[in-house]
């Protein structure tokens, strides 16, 4: 007999960067099917995250972990879908999110609503947000590599950003690339870390917007993040009008679509708000105790589950730096070893030009020599010659001497030959000096050129045997170092009132000093980060158009320069007495 199968259903879970299909069983409930999508993504920071879905009613709902998940109004279709997102925001990434799946998926989803335009985000620090996502992606800026072109098909700047500014592609290109290359060194988890300090001083960065209406009826926002309750007036979600952090919040409840919020201190009155519908008042107070409780867990020891994490963390990123210590040695060896095999190449043909000249130079001191010792040779037969005619002309002259000439006219022209023929001898005895002479300059040259021909040989062997001698030393070096190296509800009306008790004395008293703290770090946050932002802003501020501006880029121009930031705002709109910002609310 055939023993039936329990009977399951598919669901579908949408990560940021992945796609996951299940068969779970029908009676699951919601903390079955998150603690499966956990194990398989290997998260361990469960406390952020949640899974979304679009319920049968169009409104955007959160699995409660407690109920089955087929009794939560999912659309029963098959596979079921959902989102895994992050549900709850820290407020300091770098010191808060420990594993670097954690850090990944923050930083996914924070960009992908910067480019949705969900969250706000300036031009100019779109354009560092962007390098710092390239720089992510595509590791360290490689000149020869990273060519002009290669962000093409990348989405990096929201579309308003794009459509704000009369700037092309390749000019937009060339302002993420210049920041780019000054984020050398930066690994996959760094960058997304820095690009994730960024964002989060961004004014609607891990805020739920929820319309609302006070007691006389005006529409406003109320925000849920991190650090508390905001409300903001209907046309403006960058600057909060007040602020109730959740240090001084005591309980919160709503009864049908009425949500109260009762501060700590007993002499002020209730904040009460409406909102439209009731569904929204369950998610509102979802929202409320979920981050209220990250507030505390922030700020009491860390649980030894946290600690043993953070210390496999630290572990795991020495060991990536270590790692990378190394790769990036072995990168700047064998680039310095590309560098010593050009200059020796480069060497080589200097050496190889300079043995032709010597070489040159050497055959025409052969053929100089050659030349010179033939000149010798004729200046010598020259010369010799020479000597026999004057000895010849001295014997014509003594025989003539010894020749009686019996007449006068005959001595006459005897004398007048004498003469003639002394004359004749001297030129000959002058020539014959001056061609000695020179047969002996001719030998001295000939000496000299021979001189100059050995040392022309010597030379040219010296110069065939250095470039070898130099190309092998380097190359021993080189590789023996590197070898060295190689190592949700309905819309009907709820007459029951839901509340939950946040905070007790004791849990103010601990936390005044904090407090206190956090009022200073608002002051001091992000100065460096505005003065890179302004520089870039300068830059790309005379190719701005006008007309194209958003309202949201007037109220943060505005804001700018008013000196405000999303700290300093902060910090102003919680100074007085809880009970003179509840009755600022209620004049809104």
């Amino acid at each position: 007999m055939l023993r039936r199968n329990p009977k399951t259903f598919t669901v579908r879970v949408t990560t940021m960067d992945a796609e996951l299909e299940f068969g779970i069983d029908w009676k699951a409930t919601g903390r079955q099917l998150f603690d499966m999508v956990c194990r398989t993504i290997g998260l361990r920071e469960t406390w952020y995250f949640g899974l979304r879905f679009i319920d049968h009613k169009g409104y955007i709902s959160w699995l409660k972990m407690d109920k089955k998940v087929q009794e939560q109004g999912v659309p029963k279709t098959s596979p079921m879908p959902f989102l895994f997102a992050a549900k709850f925001y820290p407020e300091e990434v770098s010191e808060e999110l420990i594993q670097e799946i954690t850090q990944h998926l923050f930083f996914l989803q924070v960009k992908q609503q910067i480019l949705n335009e969900e969250i706000y985000c300036p031009p100019e620090a779109s354009v560092l947000l962007a390098s710092y996502a390239v720089q992510a992606k595509y590791g360290d800026y490689e000149q020869n590599v990273h060519q002009p072109g290669f962000l093409a098909n990348e989405e990096l700047l929201p579309q308003r950003v794009v459509e704000q500014f009369d700037m092309t592609a390749e000019m937009w290109e060339e302002r993420i690339t210049a920041w780019y290359a000054e984020h050398q060194g930066l690994m996959r988890d760094e960058a997304e870390i820095e690009y994730l300090k960024i964002a989060q001083d961004l004014e609607m960065y891990g805020v739920n917007y929820f319309e609302i209406k006070n007691e006389k009826g005006t529409n406003l926002y109320l925000g849920v993040d991190a650090m508390g309750l905001n409300v903001y007036e209907i046309d403006n979600k960058l600057s909060p009008k007040i602020s109730f952090p959740w240090s001084e919040i005591r309980n919160v409840s709503y009864k049908d679509k009425k949500f109260t919020i009762k501060p700590i201190e007993k002499k002020s009155p209730d904040f009460c708000f409406i909102s439209p519908r009731l569904r929204l008042n369950k998610l509102i107070l979802d929202l409320c105790v979920g981050n209220h409780e990250l507030f505390m867990q922030r700020r009491r020891m860390d649980t030894m589950e946290v600690q043993q994490m953070k210390a496999q963390a630290k572990e795991e990123k020495a060991k990536r730096h270590i790692e990378r210590h190394k790769l990036m040695r072995e990168r700047e060896l064998r680039e310095q070893a590309e560098r010593d095999k050009e200059d020796m190449e480069k060497q080589l043909v200097h050496f190889r030009d300079e043995a032709r000249l010597a070489h040159d130079a050497l055959m025409r001191s052969e053929e100089t020599a050659e030349l010179l010792a033939e000149k010798a040779q004729v200046a010598e037969e020259e010369a010799m010659l020479l000597a026999q005619k004057a000895n010849q002309a001295e014997t014509e002259i003594q025989r003539i001497r010894l020749q009686a000439i019996k007449t006068e006219e005959e001595r006459r022209v005897m004398e007048i030959k004498k003469r003639d023929a002394e004359m004749f001898a001297s030129r000959l005895v002058e020539e014959s000096d001056r061609r000695a002479i020179e047969a002996e300059r001719l030998k001295e040259q000939l000496v000299r050129a021979r001189e100059a021909e050995k040392s022309a040989k010597e030379k040219l062997i010296q110069v065939t045997k250095l470039p070898l001698l130099d190309l092998s030393s380097a190359q021993v070096i080189s590789s023996s170092e590197l070898e060295r190296l190689h190592l949700d509800g309905d819309n009907g009306v709820d007459n029951e009132t839901h509340s939950f008790e946040l905070m007790t004395d004791g849990d103010v008293e601990k936390l005044s000093k904090e407090i206190e703290k956090e009022r200073v770090d608002y002051l001091e946050k992000s100065r460096h980060l505005q003065l890179q932002l302004n520089e870039l802003k300068s830059e790309i501020e005379v190719m701005k158009v006008e007309e194209k501006e958003t309202e949201l880029d007037r109220i943060h121009n505005d804001l700018i320069d008013r000196g405000e930031t999303k700290y300093i705002t902060l910090f102003r709109i919680k100074s007085g007495t809880t009970k003179a910002r509840v009755a600022f609310f209620e004049e809104l």
